[in-house]
Formats: C-alpha cells, structure tokens, sequence
C-alpha cells in the first residue's frame, strides 16, 4: 500500500498544470530541455484574428453663414445712386454706338439697306427702243417693289440731293422727260423729275444710297453694262461721262451723289461733252 500511495503521489506531481510548465523545464535534463517543442504544454498559441472596428461616420463640414444686418438708409442711398449711374453710362454708350452706326455707313440706309442690284426680268414695261424715251407712268407702280422703292405722299429729307442728265445720239441731245417718277398726282417715288431740264432728284425720308440703275429702272428705260435703250454693243456703240471723264463701270451701278453731271453718249460724240451743270439754289 505505501509503495501504490507513493506511485500515485509521483503520478500526481508530475500532472503538469499551465503555470508548472517553466518550472518542469527546468527540472528536465538538458537533451530533454532541448526538445521542449515536443511538449504538448509548450506549443505556441495561434493568434486570433481580430475583426477590424467599423468605420466612423465623418460629418461634413458645414457652411458657415452669417446673418446680414439690414442695410441703413444711407447704404441703399449709395447703391441706387450706383446702379444709376451704371445704367445711364450703359445708355450713353448704345447711344453713341447707334449715333455712328447711323451716319457712318456709307450713306446707306438705317436699316441696312442700299441700292439693290436691277433684275430686268420685273421691271414691267421697259422701253427697249430707241431714244426719244417717254416718262414710263403706265407700269411704274409694278417696277416699284423689284427695285425696293417706296410710293411716297411727300417728297423726303433725309436725303435730298440732285444731279444732272445728259443723253446724245450721234451728237443731238436727246430730251429727258418731266415727271419721271411722279404717277399721276397720286405719290412720288424716292427719284424723279420735276421738268425737262434733265435734273433728276433722289429724295427720301431713309438714309441710303441710290444708283443710276434705280434711276433708269424708274423711268422705264432699259439700262445695263452693255445696253442703254434700244442701243447695244457692239452693234451700236456707246460711252458714259461723269463729270466730263469716261466711266469705266457698270453704268447701272453708278451712285448718285451731289451735283454730279452724268452724260451718255451713243454713236457720234457731240463736240463738248459737259462736265458740270448750274443747278442754281439746289
């Protein structure tokens, strides 16, 4: 019994515990000390993996606003004083932009308009033949809108210039009508005639620029680079003068300005060609 009580007394010193072990090893031998990997009670622990913490809610960052104090009298005194001045300088500057626009183009018109290029084609009634020319009233109400003039009740002054026309057909002149332009008492376009003296006047209530080919297209009389009524090149040759010297251009294309004296020579020249005309008061 001693000997059973003592082998259970050693068995039981010998059960190991988990604080006993680092006072077992070294009561082992040194060989056995060695191989403590072996030992059930020194193997390491595996870690256990830790659940990362939730991530926090960042609040964003909040705009910060000031109350705006009401605005004394004499603050909204000095701002409408401001925007005032803001707008009149504005007005002046369209002012001054519309001034210009309106007396320096060129002497076209206000609303952009000019002398409109002639298609033969809708103009009623042209005379085609040869000179003399009568003053074309039987179609001008037709010939009016192709060529983008008015009928007027009075005569205009915006624009109110005159100039002189000459015709010769192999040196005789050839008279230019009165009342070219002037249907019937009824209105006036922007260019007619007032008599035989061959003054034409260009007046209108607009401010644009008005040519030779509005002119002839008025009185009904066939006017191109080639033809001046019933007289072609180069079966019949023929020239323009303004102010004594030939006219290379288009004759349709000619603009009318002040106290010009425009002569159209067919055939023969006569033996002065005129350079200038008294228009008197006009």
């Amino acid at each position: 019994m001693r000997n059973g009580r003592q082998k259970r007394q050693i068995r039981t010193t010998f059960r190991p515990s988990g604080s006993d072990s680092p006072t077992l090893l070294s009561l082992l031998p040194a060989c056995q000390a060695s191989s403590n990997l072996l030992l059930p009670w020194a193997r390491p622990l595996a870690k256990k993996s830790r659940t990362p913490a939730p991530p926090r809610k960042v609040q964003a960052p909040q705009r910060r606003v000031e109350r705006r104090h009401p605005r004394t009298g004499e603050e909204r005194r000095t701002l409408w004083i401001s925007v005032a001045f803001a707008a009149s300088g504005i007005a002046a500057i369209g002012l001054v932009v519309l001034v210009f626009a309106l007396t320096n183009n060129n002497g076209k018109s206000s609303t952009g308009g000019g002398p409109k290029p002639v298609n033969e084609g809708k103009l009623v009634g042209l005379q085609t033949g040869p000179a003399p020319w009568n003053p074309g009233l039987d179609h001008l109400p037709d010939r009016l809108k192709p060529l983008g003039l008015s009928a007027l009740g009075a005569e205009g002054e915006v624009v109110h210039i005159h100039q002189h026309l000459d015709i010769f057909v192999n040196g005789k002149h050839e008279t230019v009508p009165a009342l070219i332009g002037i249907y019937d008492g009824q209105f006036l376009t922007q260019l007619h005639t007032h008599d035989a003296s061959g003054i034409m006047h260009v007046e209108s209530p607009t401010k644009r620029t008005f040519d030779l080919g509005e002119f002839f297209g008025v009185w009904g009389v066939r006017l191109t680079g080639k033809c001046v009524g019933g007289y072609c090149k180069p079966q019949t040759p023929w020239r323009m003068y303004v102010n004594g010297a030939p006219y290379a251009g288009d004759p349709s294309k000619l603009v009318l300005i002040k106290h010009q004296e425009v002569a159209i020579v067919v055939g023969n020249p006569p033996k002065k060609i005129p350079s200038s005309y008294a228009f008197g008061g006009l």
